[in-house]
């Protein structure tokens, strides 16, 4: 029996090797791919919902003025 076909497709041990590797880089880049479509679809949603708001609501004073604003707690000194 020879050792070079021995496979079910009858092809070498390398050219199995470099198809395997191929088939799964290829794998890869396809979960890659439907990764990033997703993350577009995310926020396009968001950027939809934004286009439905009306123009007033995007022109509106923050509801929370004072949120921004960091309060300093005074510390004292080490004795």
């Amino acid at each position: 029996m020879s050792d070079e076909n021995n496979n079910m497709l009858g092809m070498s041990d390398t050219a199995r090797l470099r198809m395997d590797v191929l088939g799964l880089m290829l794998k890869g880049a396809s979960y890659a791919a439907l990764l990033v479509i997703g993350v577009w679809l995310f926020v396009y949603v968001f950027v939809i919902i934004g286009w439905l708001l009306p123009e007033d609501s995007k022109f509106a004073p923050d509801p929370t003025p004072l949120s921004s604003v960091v309060e300093t707690v005074e510390t004292l000194p080490y004795a």
